[in-house]
Formats: C-alpha cells, structure tokens, sequence
C-alpha cells in the first residue's frame, strides 16, 4: 500500500489524520490543515512541509472537499523555516548531506520551498489563510500561496532574513502583495506590518478578532465552497494564469536563483558560521531586531 494510501486510511472523514507536524481535519466540504508546531511559533521543518504535501494530496483525492483552510495551532501561525534544524543534525539524512554542496543546496531547496509552495498556489481548490500572531519569512511566503487571506487584528508579518544576508526567501512573494515601494521597505528596513497594514495594502483579504479567527475564516470557506468545484478551478486558473501573464512565475524563478547565488557569497557564508556558533536561534534573532530583544 503506497504512502497516501496509507494516511488515507488513518484518515477517517471528519476525523483527523495520524500526522506529527501537522493536523488534518474535514468537516463536510471544508478541509482544514493546521501547522501543529506551537512549541517553536510553528517553524517549519522538512516533515511539516512533506506533511503539508501528502495533506494536500488527501484533500485533492477527496472528492467531498471543496475548500482547504491551511491555519496555525498556538499564538503564531509561522516564525518561517526552522533555521535550527536547518543548521543543525536533527533534519533527515537525505537532505541533510544533500546541503553539504551548493548544487545539493539548490536541489533541496528548489524541491521544499520552491515547488511545494508553487504547488499550494497552483492547487486546483479554493485555500484560505487563516493567520494570526506572527507571521514571518517563510511564514509569509506559505501564507501567500494560499488564493485568500484571513487575519486575526493581533497577526503581523515581517521578513527581516535581508538583515541576516538573506536575499529574502526562496520566493519574493512582496512585490506582488503590496505596491513596490512598500514591498522595499518592507524588506530593507526589516518593517513589521500589522493585520491593518496587511489589509489596507491588499496582502490580507479581512482582518477579524482573535477570538473569531476560526469562525470567520469558516464561514468564508462555506460560501466559496458553494461554487461549484469545476468552476472555482477554472476561475482560479484563469486568475493565476493573468498573474503569470505578468510575469508572477518568471519572476519568483528569477529571485530563486538570485537566492542561491546569494547563499554562496563570502558575505552569506560567513554569516552562517556566525550563526551555528551561537547558542540558540532566539539569539541570532536577537541581533537583529531594532530593540536587542528576542521574540
């Protein structure tokens, strides 16, 4: 029996799934994929994105969903990738020794971050963000591959890894969220915008309290899901395919590499030994927020 076969199996409808990173959860026409990391502000390492992965295939073969909810368990949806285990032993032996070469770098990374989150945007059903706390870096990258976005009024988004010599993430998600100018600085003064800042630029569909965050992002689900399946994939192609006509796809392809190529400088490299030598991430963090504080 193949893996999905498997998770299906210990899938029951309406029941959620034997997953660690991750739940899954269906409740009629609605599927609800919740990052369940809260120990660690839901950072994402490379079983919470397989996870995602075979979550989405579940939800593509059930017939019943009509909408995915991808949500976050605890205060914050996403602190972004888990730059711990990233640095560290704890990742799988594969991608692990893969990352020893800059060739094996961009292969890990163009499979994990690059084509799974195209995935996501390319999904063939409706995705809703549901995001409150923080969102950040690579948090902001995932949530914005979702079709819509719901926030709590305490959610923020941030992308300070140009502070830590990154060239953003693995997509440049900004410059299609928000008009230029913001998107730079946004980035290059490491700007954290609030839920109001995030609605007011477009990024953010609605912002809601707290306390209301599942609800409302539910019963978004529910009228979108009385489209009928067939006709919100074809709409949401279409929609996808004007971006792309834009030149969205060429130029999350173009920051890719430019990504990569920013990895490999003495500036990059120099700073990652830096980092593996402090002792832990709350600390790299701490040098580089405006206050000295940790998070």
């Amino acid at each position: 029996m193949g893996h999905i076969a498997l998770l299906a199996e210990a899938c029951q409808h309406g029941g959620m799934s034997d997953f660690q990173a991750i739940t899954y959860e269906v409740d009629g026409a609605i599927c609800t994929i919740t990052l369940d990391r809260p120990e660690v502000a839901n950072a994402q390492n490379t079983e919470m994105i397989d996870e995602i992965d075979a979550a989405l295939d579940l939800a593509d073969a059930d017939d019943a969903v009509r909408v995915v909810i991808l949500a976050g368990n605890g205060k914050h949806w996403s602190a972004g990738h888990d730059l711990k285990a990233l640095v560290g032993d704890t990742e799988p032996d594969r991608w692990r020794l893969m990352r020893e070469t800059p060739e094996g770098k961009w292969h890990h990374e163009k499979v994990m971050y690059f084509d799974r989150c195209l995935r996501i945007r390319d999904f063939r059903k409706p995705t809703i963000a549901a995001v409150q706390g923080k969102c950040i870096a690579a948090g902001v990258m995932l949530a914005c591959m979702c079709d819509l976005i719901v926030a709590s009024d305490d959610a923020s988004f941030q992308n300070p890894v140009l502070r830590m010599t990154g060239a953003g993430v693995e997509l440049l998600v900004e410059p299609w969220e928000m008009p230029a100018r913001k998107a730079k600085e946004f980035l290059l003064a490491a700007e954290t915008f609030s839920a109001a800042d995030a609605e007011r630029l477009g990024m953010v569909n609605r912002v809601v309290p707290r306390a209301e965050l599942r609800a409302a992002t539910v019963e978004l689900a529910e009228r979108i899901a009385l489209v009928p399946p067939t006709t919100a994939q074809v709409v949401k192609r279409s929609i996808n395919k004007t971006l792309d006509l834009q030149g969205q796809r060429d130029a999350y392809d173009y920051h890719f590499q430019a990504h990569h190529w920013m990895h490999n400088t003495a500036t990059a490299l120099d700073a990652l030994e830096a980092r593996k030598a402090k002792g832990s991430m709350k600390e790299v963090f701490a040098e580089h927020r405006d206050d000295g504080e940790g998070s």
